[in-house]
């Protein structure tokens, strides 16, 4: 969301990071939750003129958008009754990173950084 909002001070940082990735052919991927985030954050601040361009920049970037089902759901039930301070988002993110075997994250969200198995680049 960074790279279509307002001026941010991490808005250079993810077009760099995006960029560097890009260009490593890296496989980037998502899951569905972040793309209900768009949809989340831009009604609820009153720009709703966001969401097709914030959308289209995920769409267009990712190689592979992962779905949700009810057992990485309950997965990231889990994760929140084990770990207090993770996010009901962020543990949903986990629970897909877990079940798909990705071990990166590209976030600014310092969340991340308690779940021993995610490696959080920004």
């Amino acid at each position: 969301m960074y790279l279509v909002g307002k001026a941010h001070p991490n808005k250079q940082r993810a077009r760099e990071l995006l960029e560097r990735f890009i260009e490593a052919r890296e496989k980037l991927v998502t899951d569905v939750e972040v793309f209900q985030e768009i949809l989340h954050r831009y009604a609820a601040i009153r720009c709703r003129d966001a969401i097709e361009p914030a959308w289209a920049v995920l769409a267009d970037l990712t190689d592979e958008v992962f779905a949700l089902d009810l057992e990485l759901v309950a997965t990231a039930k889990s994760l929140l009754l084990e770990k207090q301070q993770l996010s009901a988002r962020d543990a949903i993110h986990v629970a897909v990173m877990a079940a798909q075997g990705v071990e990166r994250i590209m976030t600014f969200d310092t969340g991340f950084d308690r779940i021993e198995a995610v490696r959080r680049v920004y």
